[in-house]
């Protein structure tokens, strides 16, 4: 009779099943671990890529604030400038207005006290530091008068120069009658106000050596 274990041959199957369901389980964990580190390590170079992102985000928010602020002050920078111009180019034109305002009135003045009997102006022009100045007389000797009239205040530079001087013949009859007249024209150069002054001015040197001799002389006698 042949016997025939069964139990022997059942139990090698079951030992083999049992190490190739071990290996499978081994290669599909370490496969599930590499994913999942895969898998976070993709989600963390996720989340810095992102942080970093925010922070550029913020960083360039922060600079556009900054340009905008630095634009505003500029532009309030250049109208303080030009405002600041604005009255410099005033201030300015008052210092020249009241630097040459003692020229004319001096000048007027002047011209006004020189203008001897039987002679009168026309016109009167100033260009820089020329003045022309003409009119009628109704004589030489007047004419020669004005001159030497305003020759002699420091306003005016020698010589006055007598441009041009021509006679007018008389005209008309009875009451319209028009006497012969002298058509002139006058030209002088005037200083500027510090020269004025200076020449209006006598030096202090000469004034005291000049009381310094004064008190000499009388100490001599």
């Amino acid at each position: 009779m042949i016997r025939i274990n069964l139990l022997g041959t059942e139990q090698r199957p079951s030992v083999r099943k049992a190490a190739a369901f071990d290996v499978g389980q081994r290669v599909t964990a370490g496969a599930i671990v590499i994913v999942a580190a895969a898998i976070a390590v993709v989600g963390w170079w996720f989340w810095s890529l992102r942080n970093a992102s925010a922070q550029l985000d913020a960083e360039f928010a922060a600079a556009r604030q900054e340009e905008t602020r630095l634009r505003s002050l500029l532009a309030e920078v250049q109208t303080f400038e030009e405002q600041r111009a604005r009255v410099q180019q005033r201030v300015a034109l008052i210092e020249q207005l009241r630097s040459g305002q003692s020229i004319p009135v001096q000048l007027l003045d002047h011209i006004s006290r020189s203008v001897p009997d039987m002679l009168w102006l026309t016109t009167l022009t100033q260009k820089g530091d020329e003045v022309t100045m003409q009119g009628r007389s109704t004589t030489l000797i007047s004419l020669s008068d004005f001159v030497g009239s305003l020759g002699s205040n420091p306003i005016f530079q020698r010589p006055i120069e007598i441009v041009n001087s021509q006679v007018e013949p008389a005209s008309g009859a009875g009451a319209d009658a028009v006497p012969e007249l002298i058509l002139f024209t006058v030209r002088a150069r005037i200083y500027r106000p510090e020269t004025v002054q200076a020449a209006a001015e006598p030096p202090a040197g000469r004034g005291a050596r000049g009381r310094g001799a004064r008190g000499g002389r009388g100490g001599a006698r």
